[in-house]
């Protein structure tokens, strides 16, 4: 098949259609339960609702005395209201006495508001005087009590489905009584690198070979984005030594299966045909740079396929494609609903005097100055220069129809670091 045969067949498209085809392609994997200390970064497969208030009693937010307020509406420093001290309460236990006109109980943080008090006075408001204070200071009703259901509803809806654990969503399972909580199951995905010229890190680096960085980034962006990495190896630019390899993902239990190298137009073919064999082909071409030569298929029997997406064999091109691609697509087999990337609006610092019809996502660090973010170019920006990625804080994008950036320009900027 001739290169002008294959992109008829293939058009190119925009990055938002790309991206609507692979996820459009995706479901949630099956839920499984797991307790919360194994949860972090997990996606919830179902609402979780509060069975009860919290705190389930209104309690004290300051070290102080319980009073009712109506009696310290007079107190100043030079007339202080004389109430008699008739108990005390800690945090965790339960006031066995009631407070009655004239009387205050010595409260600490946290502690249960006993009946008959609405409001605390302060320690540092009050005088002690034998068994009386001296209230100096008049309290509101509700002054530093917290309401029972100051946090949280019984019945509110508190973490909804979708949502990807954080620590504080792990201690609000914990403050619910939740030693476990539902989840979609991790994705496996499946990783492959092809190409003649790739050799391992431990073998000789011979002319004309290069080391395989690629199986090692992705590897990494998996474990990042929640997923399950397994290694495919390298597979050499042979259509039967990628088919055998990616189906040895797919007898792995694979959810979704990466390929980086062998979708540019001179060796399409390779990839095409196995896609062709083992399933189907949806989409190849995408207009981005770099990451232009995206194809997007699955494989396997009908009813049991498995999406691919093969990516460009240049580091920074698997790289930034997988950052626009695989990682929603990850996110999406998890059950998350937010699956927009971080970003910021920053500052262009640079001048890029000519650019293409395509979106480019050029790698950029980032500097506050006076209070406004400014994105530098990390330098040579070709496909190949992995040091730019390493340099890099972020991807900013630039749009298809600007033909130039000028420095000044607002862009908006996908971040990579934490």
């Amino acid at each position: 098949m001739e290169a002008g045969e294959v992109t008829g067949m293939y058009p190119m498209l925009s990055v938002e259609e790309a991206l609507g085809r692979v996820l459009s392609a995706i479901s949630p994997l099956p839920e499984e339960r797991i307790p919360i200390l194994e949860a972090l970064g997990r996606v919830t497969s179902r609402d979780v609702k509060a069975a009860y208030d919290i705190p389930p009693h209104a309690n004290s937010a300051m070290d102080g005395y319980a009073v009712r307020a109506a009696d310290t509406c007079d107190a100043t420093p030079e007339r202080p209201v004389r109430l008699r001290v008739i108990g005390e309460v800690a945090a965790g236990y339960v006031p066995e006495v009631q407070v009655v006109p004239g009387t205050a109980v010595r409260i600490m943080t946290g502690a249960p508001i006993p009946a008959g008090a609405d409001a605390v006075v302060r320690f540092e408001w009050t005088r002690k005087e034998g068994e009386h204070i001296l209230v100096e200071r008049a309290v509101p009703p509700g002054q530093d009590v917290r309401p029972a259901g100051e946090d949280v509803r019984a019945g509110e809806l508190v973490i909804p489905a979708g949502t990807r654990l954080r620590p504080q969503e792990l201690g609000m399972l914990a403050s619910l009584g939740h030693g476990e909580v539902w989840v979609h199951r991790r994705p496996r995905v499946g990783i492959l690198a092809t190409g003649d010229e790739l050799v391992g890190i431990g073998e000789p680096l011979a002319p004309g070979k290069i080391r395989n960085a690629n199986s090692y980034s992705n590897y990494a962006q998996v474990l990042r984005y929640g997923g399950e990495p397994v290694l495919l190896g390298v597979a050499r630019d042979r259509e039967d030594d990628i088919a055998e390899r990616l189906r040895a993902g797919l007898a792995d239990g694979v959810d979704l299966l990466l390929v980086s190298g062998g979708v540019s137009v001179g060796d399409f073919d390779v990839v095409k045909r196995v896609l062709a064999a083992e399933g189907k082909i949806e989409f190849w071409r995408v207009r981005m740079k770099p990451g232009k030569p995206l194809a997007f298929g699955f494989l396997g029997m009908e009813g049991q396929q498995v999406p691919v997406i093969g990516m460009p064999g240049n580091p920074v091109s698997a790289m930034v494609s997988f950052e626009i691609f695989a990682r929603p697509a990850i996110l999406a087999l998890q059950g998350a609903r937010d699956l927009e990337p971080l970003s910021v609006i920053a500052t262009f610092a640079d001048a890029v005097p000519r650019k293409d019809g395509r979106r480019h996502y050029l790698r950029v660090q980032l500097e506050e100055r006076d209070g406004e973010l400014f994105a530098h170019l990390t330098g040579d920006q070709g496909s190949g220069i992995l040091s730019s990625m390493v340099k890099a804080d972020g991807l900013a994008i630039i749009p298809e129809d600007w033909d130039h950036v000028e420095p000044g320009a607002q862009v908006r900027v996908i971040l990579l670091r934490p």
